[in-house]
């Protein structure tokens, strides 16, 4: 690596390659985010293609953007890329949205990981995910994943600088995403057909209105379009009535359906049975 990186920022993505030396061969989970798609890049070019390879598992809960930004960077790096099932769907735990859904999300995606691996696997997890309600790293633990940034001590933004340094320009401006089953209200069955409403509309509002945030939420009393505090509050009450209507149509269910508009509030989709409700 080059020394151009202030604060020490060279010593901390050296570490980073030191932890990947130490795995020997390794399998990256890429889900088409800014930290799984800049650590399979960096792994990639730091040890070879021989001795890295990338899972992505194709699910209604993967945006479609999600998965056709990786299959691009597979080819343009060379990566030795395998798009499986990792068979969440097939999981009634999983499918029912309890509070932990992500769990047994993580769960079946490590076992199939752990079916084609060959040697360690490796996830995009950093630093500023450990302060959040992540059940999947209670499956990670589990089957034994590791954590490259975490073990380098990579917060959020230092992932953004690396993979600017690295000439992934895109990526690096890729806002945090989670999957689109974050999406629904604990509780509420998780099918492929409102995950797929939810991915069409909130593709077709990031070409609208180039948002910095936006969720389309599914709830029990109907949609939330959850925007972040500036670009809700340019629009116009008749462009609100407007947005309404039209993400009414675009989610494709029924026409009485209530949309409403309101400011991003993360995690908001989760019930949670403690005291507090949402979170």
């Amino acid at each position: 690596m080059t020394t151009d990186f202030a604060n020490g920022f060279t010593s901390k993505s050296d570490i980073l390659a030191e932890v990947l030396k130490g795995c020997g061969k390794l399998t990256i989970a890429v889900s088409g985010g800014v930290d799984s798609m800049t650590l399979s890049c960096f792994a990639h070019r730091t040890l070879g293609r021989k001795a890295v390879q990338m899972v992505h598992a194709l699910s209604p809960a993967v945006p479609r953007a999600a998965t056709a930004r990786v299959n691009v960077q597979a080819k343009h790096e060379g990566w030795r890329l395998k798009v499986v099932d990792a068979g969440e769907f097939a999981d009634e735990r999983y499918r029912a949205n309890p509070l932990n859904r992500c769990f047994f999300c993580k769960a079946n995606l490590y076992q199939t990981l752990a079916r084609l691996s060959e040697g360690a696997i490796l996830s995009g997890t950093n630093c500023d995910d450990l302060g959040d309600f992540r059940p999947g790293l209670q499956a990670a633990a589990e089957h034994h994943v590791r954590h490259p940034y975490v073990e380098a001590g990579f917060a959020k933004a230092d992932v953004r600088v690396l993979a600017k340094h690295m000439g992934l320009e895109e990526i690096a401006e890729l806002p945090s995403s989670p999957c689109l089953a974050s999406r629904v209200e604990t509780g509420i069955r998780i099918e492929s057909n409102n995950l797929k409403g939810i991915d069409a509309v909130e593709s077709w509002i990031l070409k609208k209105l180039a948002p910095e945030t936006v969720r389309c939420r599914v709830r029990s009393s109907g949609l939330a379009v959850e925007l972040d505090p500036q670009t809700l509050a340019s629009l116009t009450e008749h462009q609100k009535t407007g947005l309404a209507r039209e993400v009414r149509r675009i989610y494709g269910r029924h026409a009485a359906l209530e949309v409403n508009l309101e400011t991003y509030r993360q995690g908001s989709a989760f019930v949670n049975p403690a005291p507090g409700g949402t979170r």
